[in-house]
């Protein structure tokens, strides 16, 4: 089902609206209610009317009111719909603003190769660096984020933007086995972050290069890389995914099953392990720094620091801010739901 969205047009020459249209289903529920107490009323009455003389009807049933359930069924129905209404969330006359978004540029690099299948971490290293980064999505406030994958080439994933939930779906769609380069080219990465970051319009003063990945790479551009990034004055703030001691690389078929443990020319079982020196070199000869969380989230310490750099400007817009009226119903209709519930429906005489 397509939700609704607001609602906006002109009424007497001022700008109004409704932000939650889908609760004006509650104003027909109100007038349903009231017109079956209508109902109900008037074949109350008529059976009555046959029963019993209109004239005798106050003294063969005292108390006996017609018209009580029907105008407490009335206020019922009238009160639910001004409630429907103020749900509804009328609004009425409009002031524009000027809102700024301020942060930092964040690119962040995702090793996608082969060796992020082993299961030293659970559920595996891929898995445990998709956790890393969507904790990082779910802390930043106004940063804008890309996104960079890698084996043996880099491609962007996804461009700078400040729409985290288009990061994360990007994310899902990462997969070793779809990578069109066998390998490990960290070097490449790197060189692929400082082009986004260059081309970004109206850039950030602080930029940030977030490394995801086990660390080793085997095709040695890492140094020239992170002396570009240096220049630029950009950092590189490194997040080890794995564990020292190693493990094997787990092959897959087509359907997903577990076929072997991947070998190298000589029949032996290649073991995969964090190059925790290699990423500390990345990361403190750019400035940045080295993060590594064994059996928890690392990305909780790399918002911290990127919380300290000085925010830019990176995004202004004029947005137009409507004023709420709910009030204007919801009062109302709270004195009628109250007023239908101290009407008696019936009275008896006092003996």
């Amino acid at each position: 089902m397509t939700p609704v969205g607001p609602w906006h047009f002109t009424l007497l020459g001022y700008q109004a609206g409704l932000a939650q249209p889908l609760f004006l289903g509650l104003c027909l529920v109100g007038l349903l209610l009231g017109a079956l107490a209508l109902v109900a009323a008037l074949r109350r009455r008529s059976r009555l009317g046959v029963l019993i003389n209109e004239r005798h009807a106050e003294r063969l049933a005292p108390g006996v009111s017609v018209w009580r359930p029907a105008a407490q069924g009335g206020l019922y129905g009238l009160g639910l719909m001004l409630f429907g209404l103020a749900l509804a969330q009328p609004q009425c006359g409009s002031k524009s603003e000027l809102t700024k978004r301020r942060g930092i540029d964040v690119v962040v690099a995702l090793d996608a190769s082969k060796s992020m299948l082993a299961r030293d971490v659970q559920p595996s290293r891929l898995d445990r660096a998709r956790l890393e980064l969507s904790t990082l999505l779910d802390e930043l406030k106004g940063d804008r984020v890309g996104l960079v994958v890698f084996a043996g080439d880099a491609f962007i994933q996804s461009p700078l933007t400040s729409d985290y939930s288009a990061v994360k779906l990007f994310l899902r769609a990462v997969d070793p086995e779809m990578m069109p380069q066998g390998g490990t080219n960290v070097g490449a990465a790197l060189k692929l972050c400082k082009q986004v970051l260059d081309n970004a319009d109206r850039g950030a003063k602080e930029r940030v290069v977030v490394l995801l990945s086990d660390g080793e790479d085997l095709m040695g551009e890492v140094a020239e890389a992170t002396e570009a990034l240096k220049e630029s004055n950009v950092q590189v703030l490194a997040v080890g995914v794995g564990s020292e001691s190693g493990e094997p690389i787990p092959v897959y078929d087509r359907r997903g099953e577990f076929v072997d443990y991947k070998k190298d020319s000589n029949g032996e079982t290649v073991i995969t392990r964090l190059d925790r020196a290699g990423l500390t070199a990345i990361a403190e000869a750019s400035g940045g720094a080295f993060f590594y969380q064994p059996r928890g989230v690392a990305m909780g310490q790399v918002v911290e620091r990127i919380d300290q750099m000085q925010k830019s400007e990176l995004e202004s817009r004029v947005t137009v801010r409507y004023d709420e009226r709910f009030q204007t119903f919801a009062i109302p209709g709270l004195v009628l739901l109250v007023m239908g519930m101290l009407l008696i429906p019936s009275r008896r005489r006092a003996s």
